[in-house]
């Protein structure tokens, strides 16, 4: 990925903020939209080694000086429900089912638009094409900036009472694929065709589920930092491997931008990078 300096992050922001704005000044080939595009927030998500973690597999005491990190362990459970061909994520859907301790079941409907060569306004643009833009309150957009990939996203939320449900405990494949069925989406329900969606979430089943530990706390200029251990099995199916998971969020793409720089800088002078992109959702759907 090639850095901008904080002048040019700066505009960069700004510019995606205001494209909307004047894109009626672009002329005659310029795309037109019924309304304009979403206004995303930002998640800097960066993966490190096991070397951040300690004999209990929870972030060091370095590491969490390093990065602001401050709360005990919160467990979260959760699975991912596509069929075994994953045509839901083929077609840039994730479905998600999670339960944190003390909560509501969440249930979660993402639909991703990948983001060529940093150009967020391009995905922002081809997103409004497919009807996701500012009008559509029922969806969230952020962008989730991982060490040389990003990636816009569209999440609808709902929720569902854990009442009979202990702790992070998950109910089965089924019981959760007719909650995730019965709370659809419009937008899923029918993409590309009438009901394709609900019929592929109906033929689907659980990936999962996985359980890991989260820790809290604040850095630089966000005050939602977290640190994510998660174990999953390993690809052959007979260890354990243990994904870290540096995250933070922020409004701001200029902050997004000066975290994400920040955090690479110092994770790669204390040995903990992992130099690359680890995706959580498609380690589990091929795993589990």
């Amino acid at each position: 990925m090639t850095f901008m300096s904080r002048t040019n992050r700066r505009a960069a922001g700004s510019a995606v903020t205001l494209a909307a704005s004047f894109i009626a000044l672009l002329g005659p080939g310029a795309p037109a939209y019924a309304a304009a595009n979403a206004v995303p927030s930002y998640e800097v998500k960066i993966n490190l080694t096991a070397a951040a973690l300690d004999a209990s597999h929870a972030p060091t005491v370095g590491v969490r000086s390093a990065f602001g990190i401050t709360g005990s362990a919160k467990a979260r459970s959760y699975s991912y429900h596509d069929i075994d061909a994953q045509a839901l994520d083929g077609e840039g859907w994730s479905v998600r089912l999670r339960h944190k301790e003390g909560s509501s079941f969440e249930e979660s409907y993402k639909k991703r638009f990948p983001v060529v060569d940093g150009d967020i306004g391009a995905a922002l643009n081809t997103a409004n094409t497919e009807g996701f833009d500012s009008t559509d309150t029922n969806y969230k957009a952020e962008v989730d900036w991982g060490y040389a990939k990003q990636t816009l996203s569209f999440s609808a939320e709902k929720s569902h009472s854990a009442t009979g449900y202990s702790g992070t405990s998950m109910p089965s494949s089924d019981t959760g694929r007719t909650w995730l069925v019965n709370d659809i989406p419009g937008k899923l329900q029918n993409w590309g065709s009438g009901g394709w969606g609900e019929g592929v979430l109906q033929a689907s089943r659980a990936h999962g589920p996985v359980t890991s530990q989260v820790f809290k706390g604040a850095w630089g200029a966000s005050d939602d930092a977290s640190i994510e251990v998660l174990p999953v099995v390993s690809a052959g199916g007979t260890g354990t491997e243990y994904v870290v998971e540096l995250a933070f969020k922020t409004d701001s793409y200029t902050d997004a931008a000066d975290l994400h720089s920040d955090a690479i800088t110092v994770a790669e002078a204390n040995g903990w990078l992992y130099h690359g992109d680890i995706l959580k959702t498609q380690l589990i759907l091929d795993r589990y």
